[in-house]
């Protein structure tokens, strides 16, 4: 569990915070099996800083890249995602707005709903609004650009943040929904699929090797019996057909590419 000002002291079940700290993140930390894919929970009360991330190409020395992905598991009414820019805006107009704040006029707040799915491209602007518990599957990597955060006392990272920023609107490809399953994202550094009931051979053959599982509802166990992960656990597996979901409802899968 991560503390952070934006967060939560109050989390939805199966989650308990230590009492007095507000949890913004709940990290499951990538496997020996599977170290290129981290799986999070984001529980947001206050709007997090506009940010953006450099890709594998654009990282410098000590930098990772990050590709991400959302999906709303709960949004309170008018819950909103910052993702790209209303029109194309150049590097210079990017910065002016951050040092004046006025950067979150030029993003597109686009509203969010349970079952929501964003894909997130390296480069891509953006910032989460309060009231939304989110699932995030990324490259792992810490390397976060804070172009603008409110005023709070925290480091900004102009310079580095408006090299690799693209000041485009948000491709409409990139949104989907949970229900547009199987395969919800197929992206360049890691795989997400939504499975339900029985599983379909092209699922099995996409997912021979290691993976992550993460059930928001129900129980998924190991055939042989010797392990069982509920809501909010996310284990490892060697394989997907090691696995039973008799008793599972909607789950998620993610590998990486």
């Amino acid at each position: 569990m991560v503390e952070k000002v934006w967060g939560r002291d109050s989390l939805p079940a199966p989650f308990v915070p230590p009492a007095g700290q507000r949890i913004g993140e709940i990290w499951f930390e990538p496997p020996a099996e599977l170290p290129q894919v981290l799986v999070k929970y984001l529980f947001t009360s206050e709007k997090l800083s506009v940010q953006v991330h450099p890709s594998d190409a654009s990282a410098k020395p000590g930098e990772a890249g990050k590709e991400e992905c959302w999906l709303v598991l709960d949004a309170e009414d008018d819950a909103r995602l910052a993702i790209g820019f209303e029109r194309e805006v150049p590097p210079e107009e990017i910065e002016a707005a951050a040092k004046d704040g006025s950067i979150e006029d030029l993003l597109t707040w686009h509203r969010a709903h349970p079952g929501d799915l964003f894909y997130l491209p390296a480069g891509t602007v953006h910032a989460i609004g309060p009231g939304l518990a989110l699932v995030e599957v990324q490259q792992t990597s810490d390397t976060t650009f804070r172009l603008y955060d409110y005023g709070r006392p925290r480091e900004l990272h102009l310079t580095r943040g408006l090299e690799v920023a693209e000041g485009v609107p948000y491709a409409a490809e990139h949104r989907r929904s949970i229900a547009d399953g199987p395969v919800l994202v197929d992206g360049p550094h890691f795989r997400l699929d939504r499975i339900e009931g029985a599983l379909d051979a092209a699922t099995l053959s996409a997912y021979e090797g290691a993976l992550l599982v993460l059930p928001p509802e129900g129980e998924v166990a190991a055939k042989d019996g010797s392990a069982r992960a509920a809501a909010g656990e996310c284990p490892v597996a060697d394989g997907l057909a090691s696995l039973d979901f008799t008793k599972a409802g909607v789950t998620l899968l993610t590998r990486a590419v």
